[in-house]
């Protein structure tokens, strides 16, 4: 479908027809992202079913020890922190990656698209999954007692898209210098790091040296900004200037460094 919507375009504008309005061609494209999103088995499981069976599991159980409060109250922000790493990372960095190999990424370049129509139908599409999760988990964690502070919701929001943004930019930058396959394999084996190292955990909660570490990553620092609005209503100021640091170095480099085409 995205090869039918460029050619089409492109096929349009090159008989002196009008091409679509700009508004409408990112949204149709939004939506040819929405349902490659929603269809991969592989990006759902990442995106939902993962973090379905995290947030049981660690609720459920009684080790290992999460710190003071109750448990629900601290697992559900980490499980939304993995299920915002999941998709605007994991699942950005993967999808991008293939789609520069087979040559969609340049293709769409030069429709009537623009490379700029482009990534803002994939983060606009990010942002519809993420929500997405946000019901899911987030009623999941309600239904089995999660007591959110109501105050700490427009922090818990603003961070949430702080987060996303950053992680977009190192998806980005992941996915413009490796190869495919390379980038299948950091991608999912930083997921796989980032979950232990203060997403679903708290930072506090790990080793001293690994919690240092932990918290300079933007996984540790954006569950440590979510668990702080979401259980104790405040603002984490040292997290969201690590995640800012993140962003400014992920939209850098991608802007430096990201290639159309392999």
């Amino acid at each position: 479908m995205t090869h039918e919507t460029g050619v089409s375009s492109s096929s349009d504008t090159g008989h002196g027809g009008p091409a679509a309005p700009s508004l409408a061609r990112v949204r149709a494209q939004t939506g040819h992202e929405l349902r490659t999103l929603l269809g991969n088995g592989e990006q759902l499981l990442v995106a939902l079913i993962l973090p379905t069976m995290a947030l049981l599991g660690l609720a459920l159980a009684h080790s290992p020890s999460l710190g003071a409060g109750r448990r629900i109250d601290v697992v559900t922000p980490g499980v939304l922190t993995l299920a915002v790493i999941s998709t605007a990372f994991t699942g950005q960095a993967i999808a991008t990656g293939f789609d520069r190999r087979y040559g969609v990424l340049r293709l769409l370049g030069v429709t009537p698209l623009g490379r700029s129509g482009l990534l803002v139908s994939r983060v606009v599409a990010v942002l519809v999954v993420e929500a997405l999760q946000v019901v899911v988990l987030g009623g999941l964690g309600l239904a089995l007692g999660w007591a959110p502070r109501v105050a700490g919701l427009p922090v818990a929001l603003a961070a949430g898209v702080l987060g996303t943004a950053t992680f977009v930019s190192l998806a980005l930058l992941l996915a413009g210098t490796l190869r495919a396959e390379g980038v299948l394999a950091v991608a999912n084996l930083l997921w796989v790091l980032m979950l232990g190292l203060g997403v679903v955990l708290p930072t506090d909660q790990l080793p001293r040296a690994l919690g240092t570490v932990a918290r300079l990553t933007p996984g540790g620092a954006l569950g440590d900004v979510l668990r702080a609005a979401l259980q104790h209503a405040t603002l984490d100021g040292p997290g969201v200037g690590i995640l800012c640091a993140w962003l400014l170095l992920g939209a850098a480099g991608a802007l430096r460094w990201f290639r159309w085409s392999e």
